[in-house]
């Protein structure tokens, strides 16, 4: 949610900052109907002031024996224009609000400009691809090993699921577990088991609502399956006020997500880059806003940790403003090396949201003793994508004879296994 108060203050820089994003300046709309509002409400109060005056006259009044009948159509006349301007102020609040809530995050200073991701900028580049003479891709792996079935799934749920079975399930486990263990015991997370259905406000409050509902499943009973463990870990600071000296808190989950890929007709169609159904290991801080910053780079140190345990090659880009999510004020993207398509896939995006999701959530902090509050920083990133990690691990793990080498990191929690071949 944008600040309104800055926006009346400087309202050159929203319309700055949202053709940065590629959109058509809303400043003079928002001041027009903000100023409609304060105007409506400006009349209220004194329509409501001379009522309460104009009673206590028709009172003397009447006490004296003075004529009321001015007074009278006086009163009259308030009535009549009382529910008009209550109208008034609740259209044209409610029509700015919705318009606030569709309005992204204003990008940071350092953002790069550009409309789409050809115009990300890359910032490091860690490990050297496997060198393969005919590289294949996961699902043929998966395929060839008999522990990868989307004929199966589809049966069950149609496109966009999968069925593991073996080795394959028993690696998917693995890698969630090592993903968990890292950041807890390392990285100082505290890990949480959240739920996977949420209310509005909880997806309002990290801003998946109202913009974007058509990618979200909702259950029959107006609950809504997670996206992602940042909605429900986000939320748990949601309408409280945190201690200052405890920031920043740092949370992490190992969850389902769930996203009904509605604008991803044609895409990914097979394998399991894009899934309705995966699992997903979400890293989620809340900073002072003096310490976001800095805790951003923190962040994608803790996600690119993963990779480099796993000895998969991968490469950290700074979206531009045309390819950033809607929250974010600034995105990195880990792009870890799929060799069977040849390219560079996202496997953890992390991003600085400011107090743009605070704002929504009501989350503040302030010195313990204080009364004065500020909105919180929140921040989120993969730490890393699962299922992604497994189809990267599966491509540069693969072997001239289909079986697929396990990284040293991932053993331990495999029995040792080693390497997986058909019949695991």
């Amino acid at each position: 949610m944008l600040d309104l108060r800055a926006i009346r203050d400087d309202p050159a820089a929203l319309d700055q900052a949202l053709v940065r994003r590629g959109q058509a300046p809303q400043s003079a709309r928002l001041l027009d109907l903000d100023g409609r509002r304060r105007a409506a409400q400006t009349l209220l109060q004194e329509l409501q002031q001379r009522r309460n005056e104009a009673s206590k006259e028709i009172g003397g009044a009447r006490k004296t024996g003075r004529n009321v009948e001015p007074l009278l159509a006086e009163m009259a006349a308030i009535k009549e224009r009382l529910p008009l301007a209550e109208e008034e102020e609740r259209t044209n609040g409610a029509e700015l609000d919705r318009l606030l809530t569709t309005l992204p995050n204003p990008p940071a200073a350092d953002v790069p400009d550009g409309p789409d991701e050809k115009h990300n900028v890359e910032v490091r580049r860690v490990g050297t691809p496997p060198a393969l003479d005919r590289p294949r891709e996961h699902f043929e792996l998966g395929e060839a090993l008999g522990l990868m079935d989307f004929s199966g799934a589809a049966a069950l749920s149609g496109a966009r699921f999968t069925v593991l079975r073996g080795a394959l399930a028993r690696l998917e486990r693995a890698l969630g577990q090592f993903m968990l263990d890292l950041h807890t015991t390392e990285h100082g997370y505290t890990e949480i088991s959240p739920p996977l259905m949420v209310r509005d406000g909880a997806m309002f409050g990290t801003g998946q609502l109202p913009k974007f509902a058509d990618d979200l499943f909702q259950t029959t009973s107006g609950l809504w399956l997670i996206p992602t463990a940042e909605v429900p870990l986000t939320n748990l600071a949601g309408d409280h006020i945190l201690d200052l000296e405890d920031l920043p808190l740092r949370l992490t989950a190992l969850t389902p997500c769930f996203r009904a890929e509605a604008g991803a007709a044609g895409k990914d169609t097979r394998g399991m880059i894009r899934q309705h159904q995966f699992w997903k290991v979400e890293l989620v801080s809340l900073t002072a806003p003096d310490q976001s910053e800095a805790e951003h780079e923190r962040m994608v140190g803790c996600a690119e940790t993963v990779l480099q345990r796993l000895g998969l090659p991968y490469r950290t880009v700074t979206l531009c403003t045309g390819d950033m999510g809607f929250a974010s004020r600034k995105t990195y993207d880990i792009e870890v090396w799929l060799p069977g398509q040849n390219t560079w896939r996202e496997i953890s995006s992390c991003s600085n949201c400011g107090d743009f999701q605070a704002r929504r959530m009501k989350a503040r902090c302030r010195p313990r003793g204080a009364k004065e509050t500020r909105f919180v920083h929140t921040l989120n990133g993969s730490g890393v994508a699962v299922g992604r990690c497994l189809v990267a691990v599966m491509e540069n793990g693969q072997q001239p004879d289909g079986s697929i080498v396990i990284p040293e990191a991932l053993r331990p929690y495999l029995g040792g296994l080693e390497r997986i071949v058909r019949g695991l």
